[in-house]
């Protein structure tokens, strides 16, 4: 016998990030009881987006197009590439710096225990970006945990290798932060990062 509909859709909601069964329920219930409309919207575009969301043919962000609309921007800096580890820190510096250059969505990090190498993180198309002759600086944005840190001196290292200059974004205080309430990694790592002023 099939399992029922309503469990098979709480089921299906757990795939998502930090859903747990009770969210699932509640978020199944809520679409049932409350917004079925909204329900069948959100399933006509879930569809769509599995079928025509995929991967920019130049910084593998996601896009609807071969080429992404950043990518495509003309008035965009192509001498410099930020690398990131996800879609959503690059939306997040999009929202909130005001870099003109490009990027390289790496779509995870090293992780040798997890089994992911730079062959899966498109490190060939990276350095093939490298070496076109149109990047001279590399900004490397990778999450400040010990995978990222890896990455980025790993990625540094290719990219110092073809005489480009690298820089790594800052990480520490952040603005309006109270030393005191600051966790002891990100101080440390802010205190030995310190600049002259």
């Amino acid at each position: 016998m099939a399992e029922p509909l309503l469990n098979q859709l709480v089921d299906s909601l757990r795939c998502l990030p930090g859903v747990g069964p009770k969210s699932a329920q509640r978020m199944a219930f809520h679409l049932l009881q409350r917004n079925r409309e909204g329900g069948l919207r959100m399933a006509e575009l879930l569809r769509l987006s599995m079928e025509r969301i995929s991967h920019c043919s130049v910084c593998r962000d996601f896009t609807e197009s071969e080429v992404c609309r950043v990518c495509a921007d003309a008035t965009r800096e192509r001498e410099k590439l930020c690398i990131v580890e996800s879609p959503s820190d690059l939306a997040a510096l999009e929202k909130a710096t005001d870099y003109r250059g490009l990027y390289f969505v790496l779509h995870g990090k090293l992780s040798p225990l997890d089994g992911i190498g730079p062959e899966m993180l498109g490190l060939e198309e990276l350095v093939t970006q490298f070496e076109s002759g149109s990047v001279r600086e590399v900004i490397l944005a990778t999450n400040s945990t010990v995978e990222g840190e890896a990455t980025a001196h790993y990625i540094g290292e290719l990219a110092r290798a073809r005489d480009l200059s690298v820089m790594r974004i800052a990480h520490g205080v952040p603005l309006g932060g109270e030393l005191e309430y600051v966790d002891g990694g990100t101080l440390s790592h802010a205190f030995a990062g310190r600049t002259p002023v």
